[in-house]
């Protein structure tokens, strides 16, 4: 049995050897011009204390001639006074939190990321977590880009999904919601628990793009055409997430209408047509968004529309004459949830009535295809005669199709836990790493893609169709 009433003891001698001048072997150059300091140190304590400065160690000390010179490193990523808070818990095993601003423990949470100092990546999270709730939410965006900009702070990545899932308002309603990143915000605005309508998402959307550009007028009437150029491009990856069809016509008029310019071309026509049918009945936008409302003319894509939706419906029955459009609920997609074929099959596995949407990079060109079977893992081709793959020109047209449906049904989709999703005998496969292929093996009734064999990915969705 251990005693452990011998550790303070030996925390302190350490921390004295670390303030001792004589026998230190070591110097270290922390922070950039101007402000830099130097720090004595023994590497002997720091290479069994942190595995980034054994890995700078091993490579300096076999470089090092045996003339007397000491050994120096720099680590310029760092801030001298964040340093020595550090070097004082690599020797004496001591930090305590309570004295430093919170700020400061978010840059003691980095720079431990930085020299890869497990334990204390897991206890800053923790304090924080349980100590400073109230200061991270006051400061959501840095804490969220702190937490996403490295794969080591699970802890606070998921705070930041709760709580951007319990309360995004009070994000978008922030000091600094200008600030927030890209990704950050279409994830707020995707929430299910979003208690915003249309118009205020609309309004948070434009505010942001508006932000990114500086020097842009609030108003569209002064804009030039490079204006709209710039606010599109901004907020192209945003636009499908806009429930545009649930406006009145009033709202849609006052308040979309003028920036119709940054909309797609496709997008806005079928808008204009939509609002000057008098039949349209518009939810009433006078009360905020319910939680998990799900609308008939939106689909949370980046890829495609409401109407190659519908058309792909029309496929699923075989029917152009039906009306049913299918709810494509999103549950895979490769910017968010990655390219590897280990994740499509943790997520996708066991699940019918998948459509895979893929759009070719460098191209206009996107590919898809429609398993109405589970995908499996198991190394054997699915038999279904329901099946089909397709491609469209570009986002723009979607009379510019081709629709291939299977006829050799034994060979429908190709299960294998080394490539992603795959349609008859690689007719549409995906296999990793952002790559893809498409190679015409008859069994489907025709080749679907421009780009023959290997393509590069640019992104891709996989969508469950619910039928009711």
């Amino acid at each position: 049995m251990y005693d452990d009433k011998f550790l303070p003891k030996l925390s302190q001698n350490l921390l004295e050897v670390l303030e001792d001048n004589e026998f230190y072997d070591i110097t270290i150059e922390v922070g950039n011009d101007p402000y830099v300091k130097i720090f004595r140190a023994h590497m002997v304590i720091l290479n069994y204390r942190s595995p980034h400065l054994r890995r700078i160690l091993s490579t300096n000390v076999n470089q090092r001639n045996n003339d007397g010179i000491l050994t120096h490193i720099k680590l310029p990523n760092i801030l001298p006074e964040i340093f020595q808070l550090i070097l004082r818990y690599i020797y004496g095993g001591r930090l305590s939190l309570e004295e430093y601003d919170t700020s400061d423990i978010v840059k003691i949470l980095v720079a431990s990321n930085e020299l890869n100092l497990q334990e204390l990546i897991t206890h800053l999270q923790s304090f924080l977590i349980e100590n400073k709730k109230n200061w991270m939410e006051e400061n959501f965006n840095l804490i969220y880009k702190t937490s996403f900009e490295n794969n080591s702070f699970s802890k606070l990545q998921d705070f930041c999904i709760e709580f951007m899932s319990k309360d995004p308002e009070k994000i978008l309603n922030s000091i600094d919601f200008t600030s927030l990143s890209e990704k950050c915000l279409i994830s707020l605005i995707q929430h299910d628990n979003l208690q915003m309508n249309v118009i205020q998402v609309w309004e948070n959307v434009l505010k942001w793009g508006i932000a990114q550009n500086p020097g842009l007028s609030l108003d569209p009437s002064s804009y030039s055409k490079d204006d709209f150029n710039s606010l599109k491009n901004t907020l192209q990856l945003f636009i499908p997430f806009i429930k545009f069809y649930d406006l009145t016509s009033k709202k849609f008029l006052d308040k979309v209408y003028p920036y119709k310019k940054i909309l797609p071309k496709e997008l806005r026509e079928n808008l204009v047509r939509h609002y000057l049918n008098y039949d349209h009945k518009p939810i009433d936008e006078s009360e905020p968004k319910i939680a998990k409302e799900v609308s008939s003319r939106s689909i949370d894509s980046r890829i495609i529309t409401i109407r190659h939706a519908e058309l792909i419906s029309k496929w699923i029955d075989g029917s152009e004459a039906t009306d049913k459009i299918y709810e494509f609920k999103l549950i895979l997609r490769g910017s968010r949830d990655g390219f590897s074929f280990s994740k499509f099959h943790e997520i996708c596995d066991n699940q019918p009535h998948t459509i895979t949407i893929v759009k070719v990079k460098d191209s206009n060109e996107i590919l898809g295809g429609y398993n109405p079977i589970m995908w499996k893992s198991d190394r054997i081709f699915g038999n279904t005669k329901d099946s089909f793959i397709f491609s469209f020109d570009n986002e723009e047209n979607i009379e510019n199709y081709i629709l291939s449906r299977v006829i050799r049904e034994a060979y429908a989709t190709r299960n294998n836990p080394r490539i992603g999703p795959s349609f008859g005998d690689s007719d549409l496969e995906l296999f990793g790493n952002n790559c893809g292929r498409c190679n015409y093996s008859a069994c489907y009734d025709k080749a679907i893609g421009k780009t023959t064999k290997n393509f590069s990915v640019e992104e891709y969705e996989i969508f469950q169709i619910m039928k009711k």
